[in-house]
């Protein structure tokens, strides 16, 4: 595993720093565990191969740095480092859907919305971007990405916050899953990439599932919308298995809580009787759309139905999803945890977890050293690696790998 890691001839660009807000405190803490891990693994083999480790900043327990956003009884803020950062190569990360923090505005409390989020990431970057090296950011939901093209007259909030970041001096913006890719466009000039979960979802389908088997007479991956297609199509190729595609057919002469609703979905595809159906997008919101999709599959005998969703949002609730585990509609919901999930979610026994933080270090490892990350970008053949294993030796090859 260690050899996975080292880069034998190639120096960190400058010293490693990982300003944590606190709506991120958590995943960023097992992203720097598993950094550190990396480079012992690093520095003991190549001691083993006698190479010079000096000047590459291995000897570090923790690569986190010291920074905070106070706030005054008014409810103003400011970013604060408690530690220099002159020179260093720095990652900010942020959940800007972490809902869960409070603070005080003259005696009232408010929860921090995506807006006070994405304005914290601005104080920490301000304060911290004259004298850093480089400034990245993690952005694991991508600020305002729902709003990312304008259909009237409309703000594109998604891409006025990319160029505002830009503007500061922001070299990187790292996402994942982002809504609408193209948004990138906002900001040509600039680094930016988006990053897929797909791997960490087939991982943890096959822990889960024991006795998964995997053709097109028993699997089909399933599109709830003509929006997430190019998901479905990437992950049922890399699993060489069928897809189909919900479509919804909406009543445009009427619109309720600002969109038009959804009469039915219909679906495009073969049949799913007897298999197990994976759906997959990049978000539960509300989850109505999902749970929609999923009845309808088991009204078309699909035998299990799964749900994998990068971001598990669940705005309205986690009852409704609770009934229909019970009603027998969906078997299991796989998210990721790269954003704010409430213990309750995680108490669910319908609910399974896609851990993405040895990936995110794994990124920021290779970007501090200014290594390619094509592979990182495109996991296809780490997923036909996984699925050859998982069909040569079943569920007892996941009780070997981490």
């Amino acid at each position: 595993m260690a050899n996975n890691f080292v880069f034998n001839d190639v120096l960190p660009v400058a010293p490693l720093k990982i300003a944590a807000l606190e709506s991120c405190k958590d995943l960023a803490t097992k992203v720097n565990d598993h950094i550190v891990q990396f480079r012992q693994n690093d520095a003991r083999e190549l001691i083993r191969r006698k190479q010079d480790l000096n000047y590459r900043g291995y000897d570090v327990d923790s690569y986190l740095l010291k920074c905070r956003c106070s706030r005054f009884g008014t409810g103003e803020a400011k970013g604060v480092l408690m530690e220099s950062v002159r020179g260093s190569d720095l990652y900010a990360m942020v959940d800007v859907t972490n809902y869960s923090l409070s603070y005080s505005v003259c005696g009232y409390s408010n929860h921090m919305s995506p807006d006070d989020h994405f304005q914290d990431l601005k104080r920490i970057i301000g304060a911290s971007v004259a004298t850093a090296h480089r400034v990245s950011v993690i952005m694991p939901f991508l600020y305002e990405s729902r709003q990312h093209k304008r259909t009237n007259r409309e703000s594109l909030d998604c891409a006025m916050g990319l160029q505002e970041l830009i503007a500061m001096g922001v070299k990187n913006i790292i996402t994942f899953d982002a809504h609408d890719p193209r948004v990138q466009n906002a900001i040509p000039l600039s680094g930016f990439d988006n990053f897929m979960p797909t791997y960490q979802f087939v991982k943890a389908l096959f822990a889960h599932d024991k006795n998964l088997k995997i053709d097109k007479n028993h699997l089909m991956v399933v599109s709830p919308d003509e929006g997430a297609m190019p998901r479905a199509v990437y992950l049922a190729n890399n699993l060489g298995v069928d897809m189909g595609m919900f479509y919804k057919r909406r009543d445009y002469s009427k619109v309720i809580n600002g969109r038009n609703p959804i009469v039915a979905h219909e679906f495009l595809g073969s049949s799913v009787e007897g298999k197990t159906v994976l759906i997959i997008d990049d978000m539960i919101s509300s989850g109505e759309s999902m749970l929609d999709t999923a009845r309808a599959l088991k009204e078309r005998k699909a035998e299990k139905v799964a749900i994998c969703c990068t971001f598990g949002l669940f705005t309205n609730g986690l009852e409704k999803f609770d009934d229909f585990y019970h009603r027998g509609y969906i078997d299991y919901v796989i998210t990721t945890n790269l954003n704010y999930r409430p213990q309750a979610l995680l108490d669910r026994e319908w609910y399974l977890e896609a851990d993405m933080s040895k990936y995110i270090a794994a990124i920021i490892n290779a970007l501090n050293h200014n290594v390619a990350i094509s592979s990182t970008l495109e996991p296809t053949w780490k997923i036909q690696k996984l699925v050859a294993q998982y069909m040569a030796d079943g569920y007892e090859y996941f009780q070997t790998i981490s």
